[in-house]
């Protein structure tokens, strides 16, 4: 079901009809009061936001879910109504599989990729074979460039009026991705401790969030991602700007697990997560691991490059229906690319 096809090659720079089209970059003025940063995104994407929410209006049993889009702004953590802060994170943080990987070639050049997977049962289009909720993301898929006296802090691929970060490069410094972790400590039992009123737990696109602004090199960001108490547990997955900097943090929602970094002498030269801890199989329905493994040990550390991961990242069914986008980053040039993906029939639901 889940069967390889041939790892793709010669797939970048991307076209149809893998992919839907590129992502319009905005810029954030970090200077300006968290209410007027957003105006601009929100204003464009106002119609699409409000088309998504609909169908998760409906699913969630919360009847204080009802959402003022026009209002909200992704910096407007504190002051937000309980049903915007639920409504935007708990599909965005606990319904989102993806792949990550962080890789080296032999100048010690770091890049790292992610594919966003989201949408999963959460209605099925049978008449053309998609997700109903991934099909209504794509379009709120935006690059923003958060600058502070005009100079870039750092970037993200984003999702219009999502209060977080999943994907984000920090130039020159550090590149993060998050997955989410299936644990039976999970998402639900925090996010209910919050509602009761436990506030100690960070939510994960919050911590990202805090973490690309704020954290000053690749091991800062690895010991606050390492450190911070979370609502969910998580992988993050951390690039650096030098020779060995690339890991997957294995978060439980209190502490951290494992830590899983590059190493050369290993042989070790590209991580690759996706939902499922690296020291356990995954699940044989969802095993995108072991064909997007197989896809880099064949591409090999000699040939990779952004545009030979994005060719692994391509190939079903790592590329799935669910796949919402494809970014592409490089620490050392700051290059943050992101794309909009598409995965035409035959293709596996997930």
């Amino acid at each position: 079901y889940l069967q390889l096809e041939d790892c793709g090659s010669g797939m970048y720079p991307p076209k149809i009809p893998t992919v839907k089209g590129n992502v319009t970059w905005y810029t954030v003025n970090l200077d300006l009061a968290p209410s007027e940063r957003w105006t601009q995104v929100i204003k464009d994407k106002n119609t699409e936001v409000t088309v998504f929410l609909l169908p998760v209006r409906s699913w969630t049993l919360c009847s204080i879910m009802y959402l003022h889009v026009s209002t909200l702004g992704i910096a407007a953590v504190s002051g937000i109504p309980l049903g915007e802060i639920m409504l935007f994170n708990i599909f965005y943080e606990v319904f989102t599989v993806c792949t990550s990987v962080v890789a080296e070639d032999f100048n010690g050049n770091i890049y790292h990729a992610q594919n966003l997977d989201f949408g999963l049962f959460m209605g099925w289009d049978r008449q053309n074979k998609t997700w109903t909720l991934t099909e209504k993301l794509k379009p709120l898929v935006v690059n923003v460039n958060f600058q502070r006296g005009n100079k870039t802090v750092f970037k993200s691929t984003n999702l219009a009026g999502y209060v977080g970060m999943l994907t984000g490069i920090r130039p020159g410094e550090f590149s993060l991705t998050m997955n989410e972790r299936f644990n039976v400590d999970g998402g639900y039992v925090g996010i209910l401790e919050w509602i009761l009123g436990r506030r100690d737990g960070m939510w994960m696109g919050f911590l990202t969030r805090k973490v690309l602004e704020n954290a000053t090199s690749y091991e800062d960001a690895k010991d606050q991602l390492s450190q911070a108490k979370l609502l969910a547990p998580a992988y993050f997955i951390l690039g650096g700007n030098r020779t060995g900097q690339g890991c997957v943090i294995t978060r439980t929602r209190i502490n951290t697990l494992d830590i899983w970094e590059l190493d050369m002498k290993l042989g070790r030269w590209y991580v690759l997560e996706t939902n499922y801890d690296h020291w356990e199989k995954p699940m044989i329905f969802d095993d995108r691991r072991t064909p997007a493994m197989k896809c880099m040990n064949q591409t090999t550390q000699a040939n990779i490059s952004l545009a030979s991961v994005y060719d692994v990242l391509s190939t079903k069914p790592v590329l799935n229906k669910l796949t919402t986008y494809t970014s592409l980053m490089e620490v050392s040039t700051g290059t943050l690319e992101s794309y909009i993906r598409d995965c035409p029939n035959p293709c596996t639901p997930w």
